[in-house]
């Protein structure tokens, strides 16, 4: 298996961990120029928590946190683990405050954070147990994204530790999940971990293979995209058309028509490709 395969699935488990999103960090960059790019948001954020009530905290906290995790990539060893422990400070602080005012969705984001600092920090016991709530919180919620999500990492750790057998069958459970709620995205990534795994199992032919599904899910994505942006170029031409009075009553209706159907387009196209 290509090392390329191994990084890009670490990028991807470490971008879901955080909100879903992918984040990269320019390795030319100076350290002075992340701090010139990070520290006067987070003095801004601190400011605002010495006269936000105390509903607001909250997400301060999960801001600045943010910030310091969006930062634990550079190559500075100490720095890094240092601003792991402002992060895992934040992120407690957070905590309390949702937990306060009941904010479950705050605290699934806290237990994604503190999941993911701790097993930075190869404490798995910890990241285990906080993405565990996460998994618990997204359940009663009924929040299939985020069970998927969740699930991911919780395979993570366990491959991290060993436990190969217990992180298929999380793998096994979030990949069912996406076929049965329709979500090609998470498939792909579901694909990605797959890939990762079945690599640090020793089984390169199931990990090329996890592989090719993911690349072919995301090939129909873009296709889906595509096709999305030309219906929905054509249908603006359509509109356009119709307003200058240019189309008889009854293309009217078919441009406004064909409108209303570009919305659900991508989400069909691109689990009927996969």
């Amino acid at each position: 298996m290509p090392v390329s395969l191994t990084n890009k699935y670490i990028f991807f488990l470490l971008a879901i961990a955080i909100n879903t999103k992918a984040y990269a960090v320019d390795k030319t960059d100076s350290l002075k120029q992340k701090i010139g790019l990070t520290q006067p948001w987070i003095d801004s954020l601190q400011k605002q928590l010495e006269f936000s009530n105390d509903s607001l905290k909250g997400n301060l906290y999960t801001q600045i946190a943010m910030q310091y995790l969006n930062a634990d990539t550079i190559s500075d060893k100490l720095r890094r683990a240092r601003y792991r422990e402002i992060a895992l400070s934040n992120t407690m602080k957070a905590l309390h405050y949702y937990s306060k005012y009941r904010d479950s969705i705050g605290l699934r984001i806290s237990f994604d954070h503190l999941a993911l600092i701790y097993r930075a920090q190869k404490k798995y016991a910890q990241a285990k147990w906080f993405i565990l709530q996460s998994n618990t919180l997204s359940r009663e919620r009924n929040d299939v994204r985020e069970i998927i999500t969740s699930l991911i990492t919780l395979a993570g750790i366990k491959s991290d530790i060993g436990d190969y057998d217990l992180a298929l069958r999380d793998l096994a459970e979030a990949w069912s999940l996406t076929i049965k709620k329709h979500l090609p995205e998470q498939a792909s990534l579901v694909q990605l971990s797959y890939a990762g795994l079945y690599t640090q199992i020793g089984e390169p032919k199931k990990a090329a293979l996890a592989s090719k599904h993911h690349q072919e899910i995301d090939d129909s994505l873009l296709k889906a995209k595509q096709l999305l942006l030309i219906a929905s170029l054509r249908a603006d031409e359509m509109l356009a058309a119709v307003k200058k009075k240019e189309l008889p009553s009854s293309n009217r209706a078919q441009a406004n028509l064909r409108v209303s159907k570009t919305t659900g387009l991508l989400p069909y196209l691109s689990f009927s490709l996969f």
